[in-house]
């Protein structure tokens, strides 16, 4: 009989299910996607359904249902974190403390009770998995090596905010931690705040803003805010920060140490953002290089795997890879607390299957990062035949020369392909896609594709093949999450020759190399490297847009409009491709034109219902 292994993460932020049958990862799903609810913290009840039918089984086929933190030790955090706070915490803890006297303290409980709920057979009692060996687990298990150090960064999960583990075949053990509330990714998360952005939500920007600055601050972070030690551990100066007390992540400490308040979210940018943006990256990325080499020195081990939420820090992590102090490094794509989900049921999975994957290619067991639904042709076709939308279907090679022609033409294209991805970031299943050569598409794409900021970069996706032709990068990135520089064949006169060029936000639209859509303004890019063992779809459309024009990079970024979650079903990528002004939508074999379809009309407005992230 099979080993059904269901993990589950819930009640924070990024709530996921994932599915692992005898060692192999079969499916996996944010709830946002289902409830169109951003970063989603509810009861994964759509993604259990969904691993469930995508696996043919009903819960009473499942051998264990694992949680990816222990309610017990997360409780005792709590109650500690409040009683350090004292007075300052209390307005915090009144509003907190019922939740957790009602049903968090026993969230296991609550849960089966969730589970019974969905009608779909009797399940076994849920268990707990910690939750950085979830992310640990998360980080080794799936990862194509046998031996490596394993490094966790995030916010904070029980205790610890950084651990460091030795992964051996199917083993993990722990070697070293720090807890909170020293915590790098509540560091940077408070950054976040003070610069107008969402926490848990708004730290890509202030990754993505880094480059329009100077790190003028950054000694006097190291001077004040965090000490650094040889060995890479770090402790906070907790005066300037405020997280302990629940409400708030700095205080007016921090405001008057940095001559002045937090910025309001939505007000223009200054200059003084960009600097604070950049200080804080650069010693965020002293921070992860000290970590990761203490961890390599700790374990002897010379892979290093990466999970929780600071490893979506994709230019901290171009760093590891550039540093020869590594053999290879490979990040989880679902770092964050869903990726838990995933942790949490390899775990368990791996101690009965053992990790399958290493026997078969060689390659890691992520598929991809595709493991989320798909939606066959005829599914599509009668979704399109029932609304009257118009539409023209082609075969085989025919599709991918019809969208690659309509790129090269300058056309903005929503790609609906094959099953969704699961994490943060588009991997040419759930993409929109333009043409990289085009000076204009950055600002046409953020401003009247995505209305979002103007300073946002966008990421090439290009053929394995092909990514030293465009880029100096060091190993495969198949999932987004490394920034590499540009190679030198594809700069301008611009940035060529010696010398500091110009890269305030008066520079955003400067033309810095021959793929200017897709160069940040350091002359940087988050680059994705595409395979037809990985996409072959994608791989396929990458391919004709390079016969047609010598080019094997597109710009690809989520299927969506900011503040909303990535589409899943053809009807949402269909009313992502009316409310924006993408040229040509892609459903399966179905290429629909902009101009030729109906009015569409919504009942309320978009604008109102999607809130800003």
């Amino acid at each position: 009989m099979a080993n059904h292994i269901l993990g589950i993460s819930a009640f924070y932020h990024d709530s996921a299910a994932a599915l692992v049958c005898d060692g192999v990862l079969i499916a996996a799903a944010q709830e946002e996607r289902f409830t169109r609810i951003r970063h989603d913290r509810g009861f994964p009840a759509n993604g259990i359904r969904y691993c469930l039918g995508e696996a043919g089984i009903r819960l009473d086929d499942l051998a264990a249902i694992v949680y990816y933190e222990d309610p017990k030790e997360k409780f005792s955090r709590v109650m500690s974190s409040f009683a350090s706070a004292g007075i300052g915490g209390a307005a915090a803890f009144s509003r907190a403390m019922p939740e957790w006297l009602r049903w968090k303290r026993r969230v296991l409980e609550h849960i089966d009770k969730e589970i019974a709920q969905l009608g779909c057979g009797c399940a076994p009692k849920v268990i707990a998995c910690r939750h950085h060996r979830s992310h640990a687990a998360a980080a080794f298990f799936p990862s194509p090596y046998e031996r490596a150090a394993v490094l966790c960064i995030d916010g904070i999960g029980e205790w610890h905010s950084t651990t460091v583990w030795r992964g051996s075949g199917t083993s993990l053990e722990l070697c070293n931690s720090i807890s909170y509330p020293h915590s790098v990714g509540l560091f940077y998360s408070a950054f976040t705040y003070y610069c107008g952005f969402k926490v848990d939500s708004g730290e890509y920007k202030l990754m993505g803003l880094a480059p329009y600055g100077k790190p003028v601050y950054a000694q006097k972070i190291r001077d004040e805010l965090i000490h650094i030690r040889p060995d890479g551990s770090f402790t906070l100066n907790m005066r300037y920060f405020e997280y302990v007390k629940g409400d708030r992540m700095i205080g007016e400490r921090f405001e008057r140490f940095f001559g002045g308040p937090a910025r309001k979210p939505e007000s223009p940018i200054s200059q003084r953002e960009c600097d604070l943006a950049a200080s804080v990256q650069k010693v965020t990325e002293e921070l992860v290089l000290g970590l990761a080499r203490s961890a390599v020195e700790q374990t002897g081990e010379r892979n290093l795997c990466l999970a929780g939420g600071v490893a979506l820090n994709c230019v901290a992590n171009g760093v590891l890879s550039r540093s020869s102090e590594f053999d290879s490094i490979w990040v989880q794509p679902a770092a964050g607390d869903a990726g838990c989900a995933l942790g949490a049921a390899m775990d368990l999975a791996v101690r009965l299957d053992g990790r399958p994957h290493l026997d078969a290619s060689g390659s890691d067991a992520m598929r991809g990062a595709l493991l989320g639904p798909s939606f066959s042709d005829d599914e599509i076709a009668a979704f399109l035949d029932a609304n009257r939308y118009c539409y023209k279907s082609f075969e085989g090679d025919a599709l991918y020369d019809e969208v690659a022609t309509h790129i090269a033409d300058g056309a903005v294209v929503g790609w609906f392909q094959g099953r969704m991805e699961f994490g943060p970031r588009a991997l040419g299943a759930r993409s929109i896609l333009g043409d990289p050569r085009d000076p204009e598409m950055q600002r046409k794409m953020n401003l009247k594709i995505k209305y979002r900021e103007s300073f946002r970069p966008f990421a090439p996706a290009v053929l394995l093949e092909d990514v030293r032709r465009y880029f100096d990068s060091r190993e495969e990135s198949p999932y987004m999450l490394i920034v590499s520089q540009i190679a030198d064949a594809i700069k301008t006169d611009l940035t060529r020759g010696p010398g500091d060029h110009c890269r305030d936000l008066g520079s955003i639209n400067d033309v810095r190399s021959t793929l200017p859509a897709i160069t940040h303004v350091d002359l940087s890019a988050r680059v994705q490297t595409v395979t037809a063992q990985n996409n072959a779809p994608f791989t396929k459309l990458l391919r004709a847009f390079k016969r047609r024009t010598d080019c094997s990079v597109l710009v690809n970024t989520s299927f969506n409009v900011r503040g909303e979650p990535i589409v899943c079903k053809p009807e949402e990528a269909y009313a992502c491709f009316m409310r924006t002004q993408m040229d040509v939508l892609v459903l399966g074999s179905h290429v629909l034109v902009r101009s030729e379809q109906p009015a569409f009309q919504e009942a309320t407005d978009w604008r109102v219902e999607i809130p800003l992230d």
